[in-house]
């Protein structure tokens, strides 16, 4: 897919059929472990055994990131059942992150603050990482593929024109998919995965439910971070804004992202950079699963530590794989 490639609602539903059709097979986290550094692991892996890896976020009471953990101060469950760690990093891994902006014609005052915003977040791109800029209106447009260039990224960002509808859980769909193609394959490639949507309104146009979104981000492991941008002049009781609060609250509840709702235009950058810093700032805790049954069921994730007032957060759980 090349940076001019504009995915357009007729041909995006050609696309989500096939998909449909033919899904993907996906094991609780498409990862095969490997043996891992000794210095990183507490026990090693057999090659082929699945690995759930998490990515864990922890804060004090004060919402600071806390850094400066062992893999002794976590304890993680599997549905309430205490699972053995066997492999744990503080090192800040590489990246895979889709850029998710809304161009509707509702965001014809805010789009400048808004490119500014989130070209600041790909400043803070390190060599190793990779992004994907996707602009979303009544289509949904990829402005450019995955790519360590910092300037394509920022010429796709400041190419976005406000215009039509909002297709968010399209938007989101697709990244989803394409953020897929990025998945590790073994402990020696593994990458955090991250998208990044910023909507003012509610979905109007997608192709896809948000039932089906919510699905397939359970079943990934990319975590979704919103920004939901509130007009002043909305009515807060009107349905469609609830339901679109709600959506956003739960994508990144389930995946171990956060949502923001700023109070101010002006408040993009700020938040654009604590994304960019708890990404920096999060551990990667493996293990597998004491339960070897093949049953394709959801198992519910609990990650606590041990250091007084430290809250951790990571995703609700995950599919076993299939039998």
């Amino acid at each position: 897919m090349n940076a001019s490639t504009t995915v357009r609602l007729a041909a995006a539903a050609a696309w989500l059929a096939l998909a449909a059709a033919a899904p993907p097979r996906l094991s609780a986290d498409g990862l095969r472990a490997q043996a891992p550094p000794p210095s990183q692991a507490g026990t090693t892996f057999r090659s082929g055994v699945d690995l759930v890896a998490l990515n864990v976020t922890v804060t004090d009471p004060s919402n600071r990131y806390i850094t400066d953990l062992g893999a002794e101060d976590f304890l993680v469950f599997e549905n309430g059942v205490k699972q053995d760690i066997g492999y744990f990093s503080r090192t800040n891994l590489s990246l895979s992150v889709s850029l998710l902006l809304d161009s509707s014609a509702s965001m014809e005052d805010k789009m400048r603050t808004t490119q500014e915003a989130a070209s600041g977040f790909v400043q803070s791109l390190r060599p190793e990482d990779q992004a994907q800029v996707i602009d979303f209106d009544s289509r949904v447009s990829v402005l450019a593929p995955f790519t360590s260039s910092k300037a394509d990224l920022q010429k796709a960002i400041a190419s976005t024109v406000p215009g039509g509808s909002t297709s968010l859980y399209t938007a989101v769909y697709i990244a989803l998919r394409e953020l897929k193609k990025t998945e590790s394959r073994g402990i020696e490639d593994l990458r955090r995965r991250a998208v990044i949507v910023l909507s003012d309104g509610e979905d109007t146009s997608s192709l896809v439910s948000y039932d089906e979104v919510l699905e397939l981000a359970k079943r990934s492991e990319t975590a979704v971070y919103a920004i939901g941008i509130r007009s002043k002049d909305t009515n807060w009781t009107g349905r469609g804004y609830g339901q679109s609060d709600f959506a956003l609250r739960q994508l990144t509840s389930q995946t171990g992202g956060r949502v923001f709702f700023p109070s101010s235009i002006d408040e993009l950058k700020v938040i654009y950079a604590l994304i960019s810093q708890e990404l920096s700032s999060q551990y990667l805790v493996g293990y597998t699963s004491a339960d070897q049954k093949r049953d394709g069921a959801w198992r519910r994730i609990s990650v606590r530590t041990t250091r007084a007032g430290a809250t951790a957060r990571t995703r609700m759980g995950y599919y076993a794989p299939g039998g």
